[in-house]
């Protein structure tokens, strides 16, 4: 949950995600060259784009809602074919392949996003053809050297997971799945830099639900032995969708001399490097919290703490990822152009605010019974840090806006600066709180670390493009934040009934509020299917709306 870049509904069908497009994004035709000055001339609209960033929340939250419950069906079914040894033999195998290509991906995955979203911005279609055959060359050379990677460290990498090398080989079809999972990061960094946000969100759910169907078939037959296989699937799944979707996209490829293509390799390189080392920094605080916990309150602390930090991120997730999906691409587009910049970021900001308020305030509210739903009363222990960590991804969905602010202008050493920042904060806030807190202690420092980057980020961002908060975020973040302190305060000092009521009221008032004011800002007609829906529900209620 840190990378600016770098995550229960009812499944939405092919047609609620066509009617969700935008006229500038027409799937039956792929993005051509000749359509590059149209494609610009949307990213850099004058008007304002809440109506896109909605559509784009509602069309990648859905998905990850989808892929959330494809991944429930898919746990499930590996747990009771293999049973509990089994099912951590298929975690090991999992553990391998995302570490090898963590390492291999190079942050490729991110950086092809910015470069591609850069070319289009730009509206030289020959600088576009040169960074998409750049950008799926390089994929395929990163995905082949590090199944190359994992095969000739096969045994080795056997001998330290399972204490022996007789796995060796099932590595080594691993290896396989590597290859296949990097090339598709590649094409969906193609589309995703596109911003053809429906088909991204369709290659998420398709290569998810075939992989789980694929994967399951195979260890039904197989049990133990189908465990790699049926992760080669998965990935062989989310290369076939990634490839059916990219191919709509029709670049001239021009003719380009070796200088050309090392050139563009290296600038891909070198930011995704940049994506690379944070994206292990985070990993790596998330690991050492971990083991604090372990270490100073033991292995139920632990648990809880997981189930918090779970529960913690499912809600605003869906804003975050709708972020880094069509956000960054649109202001990368608009980078050159500061005032542009600003106000995508501010409009970005805004709806995550309203977005975000409601949804933060429930989990507040009535954390007991979400706690009790997805687990079980005996992790109630994990009630109070729960609301911590809400405290922070509120503040996640302030600063990450002005984080891409960084990512797009491509300041690759500011932006590893400001992420190790982070990071020394983050392992400092999290030793000393654990230390004297304990199991709350966690959230607290996970509250402390945002709190400490906001502050890091803003007069970075100032210097950078003049960005200022405008006066609709300030008077919006006042009041959320105001309901949200007041709702996380009454549960120390009220009656649970009473803090109960007042939590149910404000949730509430800021789900109306919020609605209200989307309505204002984007027509009834550019709104997603759901929102209109809601909004003629509540229009005989409530006439102002």
């Amino acid at each position: 949950m840190k990378s600016p870049a770098g995550g229960a509904l009812d499944k939405q069908s092919d047609r609620d995600l066509e009617v969700s497009l935008s006229p500038d994004q027409d799937q039956s035709a792929g993005l051509t060259v000749e359509a590059l000055p149209q494609a610009v001339e949307a990213a850099t609209a004058e008007k304002g784009t809440y109506g896109q960033i909605l559509k784009s929340s509602a069309l990648v939250g859905g998905s990850s809602v989808i892929n959330i419950a494809i991944g429930i069906v898919r746990t499930k079914a590996m747990a009771l074919l293999l049973g509990p040894a089994g099912y951590g033999l298929f975690g090991l195998y999992g553990s391998i392949a995302n570490l090898t290509q963590s390492i291999a991906g190079m942050g490729v995955n991110s950086s092809g996003v910015r470069q591609i979203a850069a070319a289009v911005g730009s509206g030289d279609a020959e600088q576009v053809g040169l960074t998409t055959v750049v950008l799926r060359r390089t994929s395929i050379i990163l995905g082949a050297l590090g199944a190359l990677l994992l095969i000739v460290a096969s045994r080795q990498v056997s001998a330290i997971t399972f204490g022996n090398k007789q796995q060796a080989a099932a590595v080594c079809l691993l290896s396989v799945a590597v290859f296949f999972q990097l090339v598709s990061w590649g094409q969906n960094a193609l589309i995703q830099g596109m911003r053809r946000i429906a088909d991204l969100a369709k290659i998420q759910v398709l290569g998810a639900l075939f992989g789980m169907i694929f994967s399951v078939i195979l260890v039904y037959f197989w049990r133990d032995k189908g465990v790699v296989p049926s992760l080669v699937s998965v990935a062989l799944m989310s290369l076939a969708a990634s490839w059916w979707y990219s191919r709509k996209i029709h670049i001239q490829a021009p003719s380009l001399t070796a200088s050309e293509v090392g050139r563009e390799a290296a600038e891909l390189l070198k930011l995704g490097s940049a994506f690379a080392a944070t994206g292990f920094m985070t990993t790596g605080v998330a690991y050492a919290v971990r083991i604090m916990l372990l270490r100073n309150v033991g292995f139920e602390a632990t648990g809880y703490y997981q189930s918090a930090w779970t529960l913690g991120g499912l809600y605003v997730g869906f804003i975050l990822q709708a972020m880094g999906a069509d956000f960054y691409p649109r202001l990368t587009a608009s980078a050159h152009d500061n005032a542009m910049s600003n106000r995508l970021v501010n409009e970005q900001t805004q709806v995550g605010f309203l977005l975000a308020g409601p949804g933060v305030l429930a989990t507040l509210t009535f954390t007991p019974m979400v706690i009790g739903l997805f687990y079980s009363a005996k992790f109630l222990a994990a009630v109070s840090v729960l609301r911590w960590i809400c405290l922070g991804t509120t503040l996640q969905v302030i600063t990450w806006p002005m984080g891409f602010i960084i990512v797009a202008k491509g300041k690759q050493a500011l932006f590893f600066a400001t992420e190790l920042s982070w990071t020394v904060a983050s392992l400092g806030f999290a030793w000393i709180c654990i230390k004297f807190l304990g199991l709350n202690g966690a959230g607290i420092a996970f509250f402390g670390s945002y709190l400490f980057y906001g502050l890091l980020l803003y007069p970075i961002v100032y210097q950078l493009s003049g960005f200022r908060w405008s006066a609709a975020n300030k008077r919006i973040g006042i009041i959320l934040l105001s309901l949200i302190i007041a709702v996380f305060s009454g549960f120390y000092l009220l009656s649970f009934f009473g803090a109960a009521c007042l939590g149910t009221l404000a949730t509430l008032l800021s789900g109306l509020y919020s609605i209200r004011v989307l309505s204002r800002y984007v027509s009834l007609e550019r709104l997603p299917g759901p929102f209109r829906r809601l909004l003629g529900a509540l229009r005989p209620v409530f006439p102002g709306f």
